[in-house]
């Protein structure tokens, strides 16, 4: 019900034929430039806080710009970068715009090569300087580096350490800018190595330089950086002299689809990007493996290639739950089996009376998973339609028949997003007083007191809106009962690979927890943990347990959902409220290919995951106790 922040898209294209190619047969030059911004907008569910593009032209003379790159920030960003390449092509004619050659020598983002990035910040750090592609120059066009992915490292402290040792100074400490730094280097390295076999060729002056350019391998470069980093990332690049890559974690946690025909080779965060931009069926499309990079040389030449054996198989399922959109072919139906999955559970919640049940969905993201749950209730209203004419030890009347058909599953659109909360507004009592009017309900939806309200959400995180907004206006219809669904199982563990979910003591899962703990007297449970924790930091880090666990492990999901429904039940509601939740057996069963479950059981794929989950809760214990 929180909008969470997370992880960022990526696009990049990469055109296969001369420019003259595109202008004679679309009629433009800028075909690339098109298709990434129609990539970026079909994608702005992953990055309304910034965004940029960067493009490489392969034939500029020296002297002559040859990288260039654009950046905004806020929701607007993607329309303010392609508007600023727009008006400079304003300021000449048509004829001069339609001639490549003018346009490849005088117009900047003519180019070849094209990389495009949407924000969604992760740290908490803002501002222009954080916004991607991050840009690494040089005189030499094969040590320009411009960089930019969906990632979160876990590690970066490593990182950064390493780079000190090697005689750098970093100028920003961030993930984005110290991975940008240490692949710079062995971009370096690699340029060098190439120079040397120059020399050693006979080569002179500009002939050293086209070597370089034509035998640069970025499988390299990747083979002896990425190795070293631990977290969920798509790592996306362009260099000076032509080369690009994507490349995908070995655990496969962030996702990553790619494309090739005779005229473009593009790579997109979503598969349905690829498909609407360009025409494509599901089966065309590609997905990039866990630990590979596709890799694309000067001429335009392709691979694929193994950076990193796969290390796991923990693909994001809060990807498929939350994050992409519904309308690839897959999620749409993953997200439809977690709704109806949740049918059992939803009618032992109502008792059973589906003839006083009304069943709505918090917009926007589970409106998938609430038609699963309906139809889920309209064949458990069939079976027992069936059964009851089954049992008859007579033949029906019509009049019995259409009693018994007539039965259906009561629908309404319930609640609507109504406004945003404006931020402007600092003083504490009116930003209350906004948020709880963030939704809105549609009155007379259903009869009072005496029909039950199932309202289905794809996620239950800080618990904020549901105390301070949705069940005061639930409660304002007056339902018998209100049932709160959600598709995913309980959210207890932080994400650390490239989501900004909450410290450990913003989940309302955990806060329930820790009061089950002091209520029942189990509250030195807590400083056991916080020493385990301690002790696990002191271990080699593949050695390393998640401590955290162990606080949950003395109460059941519903004796967690009863105290929640106490915790967020707003003062004075009367109306009674119960949770359901997935399981995460019916998570697996509903996502079968993607298992990735660490924010619900703390089975964190990589080391990073392990040890950052357990200094949270040291930070969470001494901040509380150690005052």
């Amino acid at each position: 019900m929180e909008p969470l922040k997370h992880e960022c898209g990526v696009a990049m294209v990469r055109l296969l034929k001369p420019l003259e190619y595109y202008q004679q047969k679309y009629g433009t030059w800028m075909y690339g430039l098109n298709k990434l911004y129609l990539m970026m907008e079909k994608q702005h569910n992953r990055g309304q806080e910034g965004a940029g593009m960067a493009c490489v032209n392969l034939e500029a003379e020296p002297g002559n710009e040859y990288m260039f790159r654009e950046r905004a920030e806020g929701a607007n960003a993607i329309t303010e970068i392609f508007g600023t390449v727009q008006k400079r092509f304003a300021e000449i004619s048509k004829e001069q715009l339609a001639d490549v050659e003018f346009a490849r020598k005088n117009l900047p983002f003519a180019g070849e090569l094209y990389m495009g990035h949407l924000r969604y910040s992760t740290t908490g750090k803002k501002g222009i300087t954080y916004v991607h592609p991050f840009l690494r120059r040089n005189n030499w066009r094969a040590k320009n580096l411009c960089l930019c992915g969906n990632f979160n490292m876990t590690n970066i402290d490593e990182i950064f350490e390493r780079l000190i040792g090697m005689g750098q100074s970093p100028r920003i400490y961030s993930d984005s800018y110290i991975t940008l730094e240490y692949m710079g280097h062995r971009l370096d390295r690699e340029v060098e190595r190439n120079f040397v076999d120059a020399q050693k060729r006979g080569l002179k002056g500009r002939d050293i330089t086209n070597y370089i350019d034509n035998n640069v391998k970025m499988g390299n470069v990747l083979k002896t950086t990425m190795p070293d980093f631990d977290g969920g990332y798509v790592m996306c690049g362009l260099t000076g002299s032509g080369e690009m890559f994507a490349m995908r974690d070995p655990w496969g946690i962030r996702p990553a689809f790619w494309y090739k025909n005779d005229e473009i080779l593009v790579v997109a965060s979503e598969r349905p990007v690829l498909q609407t931009t360009f025409g494509l069926q599901c089966d065309d499309i590609n997905e990039l493996e866990p630990g590979c990079a596709l890799v694309v040389n000067k001429k335009g030449e392709d691979s694929l290639e193994r950076i990193i054996e796969q290390r796991g198989d923990s693909k994001c399922s809060f990807e498929r739950i939350y994050f992409s959109r519904g309308s690839d072919r897959d999620i749409y139906q993953e997200r439809k089996k977690l709704g109806e999955q949740l049918t059992g559970s939803i009618l032992k919640a109502v008792d059973y009376d589906t003839e006083h049940t009304v069943f709505s969905f918090i917009p926007n993201t589970a409106e998938v998973a609430f038609y699963g749950m309906l139809g889920g209730f309209k064949r458990y209203l069939n079976d027992q339609k069936i059964e009851r004419i089954q049992n008859m030890d007579h033949i029906p009347s019509k009049q019995e028949l259409q009693e018994i058909l007539h039965q259906y599953v009561r629908s309404e659109k319930v609640a609507w997003k109504d406004i945003k909360l404006r931020t402007f507004i600092t003083e504490g009592n009116s930003r209350n007083d906004l948020a709880s009017h963030v939704y809105d309900v549609t009155y007379g939806s259903l009869q009072p007191y005496v029909d039950n309200l199932v309202i289905i959400d794809d996620s239950i995180v800080r618990g904020t809106t549901l105390k301070e907004s949705i069940l005061k206006i639930l409660d304002s219809l007056h339902p018998k009962k209100i049932v709160i669904v959600s598709s995913s199982p309980q959210i207890r563990y932080p994400d650390y690979y490239g989501i900004d979910m909450p410290r450990l003591e913003e989940f309302c899962v955990f806060r329930a927890t820790v009061e089950l703990l002091k209520e029942s007297g189990k509250e030195n449970l807590l400083e056991e943990t916080y020493h385990k924790c301690k002790a696990e930091l002191e271990k080699p880090k593949t050695e390393m347990q998640n401590a955290v666990r162990d606080l949950y492990r003395p109460f059941t999901v519903d004796e967690i959902n009863n105290k929640m429904i106490e915790m967020l039940r707003p003062e004075g509601m009367k109306t009674p409220v119960e949770l359901v939740f997935q399981s995460i057996e019916g998570l697996h069963t509903a996502i079968p290919n993607h298992k990735g479950d660490w924010y619900f059981t703390g089975n964190y794929p990589t080391p990073g995951g392990t040890r950052l989950v357990n200094q949270s809760f040291i930070n969470y214990y001494e901040s509380v106790y150690n005052r």
